[in-house]
């Protein structure tokens, strides 16, 4: 990966292409031809991607879309081999790495769907903070079709997002939800027309990224251990309060309410 300016080049080629837009970083999953489904490289190279955004200063949003009008297909049905347990397992944990990255990292991450985002595409998607889908896209488990339960954090996000019982009809039923229908159920955050996700999706992203970046990341921690009781969240919230307090976006903040201005946020 080479970065100019702002912007960041990867080879036609490359499983997850990284772009830089200002503080937003763009990762698109780019296996096309297989509606991007999470294959062994394209699962390692996302999970790198993203743990150098999350650890990149520069970077203070994440999108993450895939190529040629489908978000993400799901697993590789191809290297799932009956019998194999403990490799199975194996490679479900590495898959999980993406979803603990997309959940507990400390940068807000975007989700633009357009297509199908079936099975682990689905928990994909529901584990980015904000999700854009195009009226049309298409979200479904697919995970009973072959015997499986849904993973990549489903079961946490799904519930977390939309409730129970909407999970459960997602799950046990089947149902597949339209990008209209999601945002109507708490799946999808934003829904707009076929072939805008991608560029409503940057600019929410825009206007994250021109926020307190450090805020949002405490605040994203503690959303990711709810529910918790009381006492641990008002533990936390004070913890993560006080360090914000000696935060310069705070100082600019507080500065530009007396000032009667727009704040100016470096994520510092």
């Amino acid at each position: 990966m080479t970065t100019t300016g702002t912007t960041t080049e990867e080879p036609a080629n490359a499983l997850v292409l990284a772009e830089r837009r200002g503080a937003v970083l763009l990762l698109t999953l780019n296996e096309p031809k297989r509606r991007n489904a999470l294959s062994l490289g394209l699962r390692g190279a996302l999970h790198d991607r993203l743990a150098e955004g999350m650890e990149d200063a520069g970077v203070r949003a994440i999108v993450v879309t895939g190529a040629g009008g489908s978000f993400c297909a799901g697993g590789d049905i191809s290297i799932m081999k009956p019998g194999e347990g403990i490799a199975s397992r194996d490679r479900v944990e590495r898959l999980q790495r993406i979803t603990r990255l997309l959940v507990g990292g400390p940068k807000v991450v975007v989700a633009a769907v357009e297509g199908h985002a079936a099975g682990a595409g689905l928990g994909l998607a529901a584990a980015c903070d904000i999700v854009v889908a195009a009226e049309t896209a298409q979200f479904v488990s697919a995970f009973g079709r072959i015997g499986l339960m849904p993973d990549m954090g489903a079961l946490w996000t799904l519930p977390w997002r939309m409730g129970p019982a909407p999970t459960r009809r997602m799950v046990f039923l089947g149902q597949s939800l339209s990008g209209t229908e999601a945002a109507q159920a708490g799946l999808a955050d934003i829904a707009c027309p076929a072939g805008a996700a991608l560029e409503v999706a940057l600019a929410r992203a825009q206007e994250i990224a021109s926020g307190p970046t450090r805020a949002f990341g405490l605040a994203k921690s503690m959303l990711a251990r709810h529910p918790a009781s009381l006492d641990a969240a008002l533990r936390a919230e004070a913890d993560g309060q006080g360090l914000l307090f000696t935060s310069e976006d705070f100082a600019e903040g507080q500065k530009a309410f007396f000032e009667k201005r727009a704040p100016v946020f470096k994520g510092a």
